[in-house]
């Protein structure tokens, strides 16, 4: 077994004979996504699982190792990685837990902190945790950013944002239910297979819009709902009680922003600092180079759509754009502005109908969800916006019940 080693601040390191033995697991967020980037740590010589235990259970563990002042998306991830320790599935002594920091002004950056306690607590202060970072905040011997890591992750990204994009305009149309998600799945296993080289990103993104442009499918006038909000709540089935799942039973089709757009936002987020306060130059390099390589692999992405008889996701410097009128490209807590910028693309292009999904905690996440409606509806008349409210709390009847006063203006208006 390996052995455990602390640093000087008596961290308990994750170390490179624990990165041959030991299993990783990561929370749940975007399936479609985390499951071509699992694979791809696993690629790189890691043993990671993306955690997919849902459930009430969840809820309550992170209840009982989280205070309950804390964000929402801070007790479920912890809660279900301490479900995940609980359930015996899983060797204490061979398991590692892996969890974001961002670095920023989110309180995400102690997702970490609290996690350790959790484990402490529960008498597995042995379980170490790897820090997924790009600001330098934690080290690991036994994890480390490669830069071919690095690029293949950002590709998984912007697959994982074509299989979600595409999907969600076939789905509610196709004539034999289920050609969407096998298709998925193919394309999945084949990505996988194939690798996530670079040099064949333009001509697999291609293939993947023509391959679901040939799915079997009747046109016919549906109401469409995009989804907003903070990041995890937003994409997460678990943050969210399946609201993609229930919207689609409720016979809409789902508009949901890529995650490609979150990762250049946050890319920005340094470009802007030095633009406005002078500061961060070395960030604002890198930062800068990266969100140049980034935006070229959104227009290979939207070039394809637009060259189908898709709907293609707007251009991020467009996205920005619209959002200077509301709130400032300085604002960028709680998603900032670029929460503000989703909901008036979406409007602009049709989609007038959208949950915005806020998580319990998260106060400028509020302020640029919530807060920015009334100031759109003075602009947009006819944007049909509900905010939805996601705590330990609330229950999933009263918001789904919430989400169908919505859908109702919503097919009045279509009819």
């Amino acid at each position: 077994m390996a052995e455990l080693v602390y640093n000087e601040q008596g961290r308990l390191l994750f170390t490179e004979e624990m990165k041959e033995e030991y299993t990783i697991l990561a929370p749940q967020m975007l399936p479609m996504h985390f499951s071509l980037i699992c694979k791809i740590f696993n690629n790189h010589g890691y043993k990671m699982e993306i955690l997919n235990n849902t459930g009430r259970r969840v809820v309550d563990e992170g209840l009982r190792n989280v205070h309950n002042d804390t964000c929402y998306p801070a007790l479920l991830v912890i809660g279900q990685m301490m479900d995940a320790l609980k359930s015996g599935k899983y060797d204490v002594n061979k398991t590692a837990l892996m969890i974001t920091q961002t670095g920023g002004g989110c309180r995400a950056s102690n997702y970490i902190n609290l996690l350790r306690k959790a484990l402490k607590n529960n008498d597995m202060a042995q379980v170490p945790v790897v820090s997924l970072n790009l600001s330098n905040l934690e080290k690991n011997p036994g994890f480390k950013f490669t830069v071919d890591l690095l690029y293949e992750l950002v590709i998984a990204i912007c697959y994982g944002d074509v299989l979600m994009w595409a999907g969600n305009q076939v789905r509610p149309y196709e004539n034999n239910k289920g050609d969407t998600d096998k298709l998925i799945e193919e394309w999945q296993n084949r990505l996988v297979k194939e690798g996530f080289a670079l040099t064949k990103f333009k001509s697999n993104v291609k293939k993947m819009v023509s391959d679901f442009e040939n799915i079997p499918y009747t046109p016919e006038e549906k109401v469409k709902v995009g989804i907003v909000g903070e990041i995890y709540i937003k994409y997460s089935p678990l943050g969210n009680n399946d609201l993609e799942a229930f919207l689609q039973s409720e016979g809409a089709e789902v508009v949901v922003p890529g995650l490609l757009d979150f990762i250049i936002f946050m890319c920005d987020h340094h470009v802007v600092d030095t633009q406005l306060y002078h500061i961060a130059y070395k960030k604002y390099v890198g930062s800068g180079a990266l969100e140049v390589f980034l935006k070229k692999m959104q227009g290979v992405i939207i070039n394809a759509f637009k060259e189908s008889r898709f709907r293609a996701p707007a251009p991020f410097d467009h996205t920005k754009e619209n959002a200077r009128a509301y709130v400032s490209p300085a604002n960028k807590m709680g998603e900032g502005w670029l929460l503000t910028a989703e909901m008036i693309e979406l409007v602009e292009s049709g989609v007038k109908n959208i949950v915005c999904a806020q998580p319990f905690g998260c106060l400028p996440n509020h302020i640029v969800g919530k807060g920015m409606i009334r100031k759109i509806r003075s602009v947009y008349e006819d944007a049909n916006i509900v905010a939805i409210d996601y705590d330990p709390g609330a229950t999933k009847v009263n918001q789904e019940n919430r989400i169908k006063l919505m859908l109702s203006t919503a097919k009045a208006g279509l009819k």
